[in-house]
């Protein structure tokens, strides 16, 4: 596989020119988007991203922690692993695809491999349990392998205050190649100006919602969608009427457990638990912060969390 080519120098880049080579390609970022598989985005905001047609980004204070700490967590790979690591400060592309691009965090001294390095909140701890991580992360990591042609990828993740983990990717050429070809089906639709399929995600909804602008008086006649209208009325009072359902049932199981925290029924578990949390009473507040002695109108509120889980088969 050839070299990639290093078409940007990103330290020195003008802010308006790095937009314009980010959005002459797919980067790393994109990839899971494509898949599907990245909360935060989906095929068709990347597509209209691509277009220019949505506004830029603003930086998110987890995206300005993201950047931070990116030093310090090549740092702790070191650490973890002694293997050293060191800064690609280049824009690369794919030789072979180029509409391929990659911005790698840190390349691996002596070794054909790249670090990424991600910072993360405690929120997502449970993804890190018994050496998983995220789809997304692998993908982004594929998506380097395939720019690249090494051999692996590194990948180092910061769970704030709590821990930190590092991985190995080892390439795949299976893996990478169903990518590619996921990546050039997706490009073609960006040169042809065709969008790929709504999916429901939020996502989604924010980028049409990010160019709906004004909206013009203009009597637009659909025929050719009256089926998703009738249907999405039909939905619609499906889901109040099984909401209301749902409830019901909850009111059931919870009327049968009375006092009780926990109930099993089949492969289901149904645990109703005790809660304390600090509660600001409003009267006790206005009374006292005069003298700004707030802790007097913290008052105890103690609740009962009810959920049902299906337990999984014991082998």
């Amino acid at each position: 596989m050839s070299k990639p080519i290093e078409i940007a120098y990103t330290p020195d880049i003008p802010r308006e020119r790095w937009l314009g080579l980010r959005r002459a390609g797919i980067g790393g970022s994109d990839a899971a988007a494509i898949l599907g598989l990245n909360e935060y985005s989906s095929p068709y905001s990347v597509w209209m991203d691509k277009l220019g047609t949505l506004p830029e980004r603003e930086e998110t204070e987890a995206m300005r922690q993201g950047i931070a700490f990116e030093g310090y967590v090549a740092q702790r790979f070191t650490e973890a692993t002694g293997k050293r690591v060191r800064r690609r400060n280049n824009m690369l592309q794919s030789a072979e695809y180029p509409f391929m691009l990659a911005n790698i965090d840190r390349e691996v001294i002596g070794e054909k491999a790249g670090l990424e390095c991600k910072t993360t909140s405690v929120m997502n701890l449970k993804k890190f349990k018994d050496g998983e991580y995220p789809a997304n992360y692998y993908v982004q990591c594929c998506h380097y392998l395939a720019v690249t042609g090494w051999k692996r990828w590194y990948l180092a993740v910061l769970v704030l205050n709590q821990g930190f983990y590092h991985f190995v990717i080892d390439r795949d050429e299976a893996e990478i190649a169903a990518l590619v070809q996921a990546e050039s089906d997706f490009w073609k639709l960006v040169q042809d100006q065709t969008p790929p399929p709504v999916d429901g995600s939020r996502a989604t909804a924010n980028a049409l919602d990010a160019v709906s602008g004004e909206a013009e008086r203009v009597e637009l006649q659909l025929p050719h969608m009256v089926s998703d209208f009738d249907r999405y009325y039909a939905l619609r009072d499906s889901i109040k009427t099984l909401a209301k359902e749902a409830e019901t049932i909850r009111q059931r199981i919870k009327a049968e457990m009375g006092g009780l925290g926990e109930a099993y029924s089949g492969d289901y578990r149904a645990v109703w638990s005790a809660n304390t949390r600090a509660s600001i009473s409003k009267p006790a507040l206005l009374k006292h912060c005069p003298k700004k002695i707030i802790a007097k109108a913290i008052k105890p509120v103690t609740y009962r969390n009810f959920r049902i889980d299906k337990m999984e088969a014991q082998s």
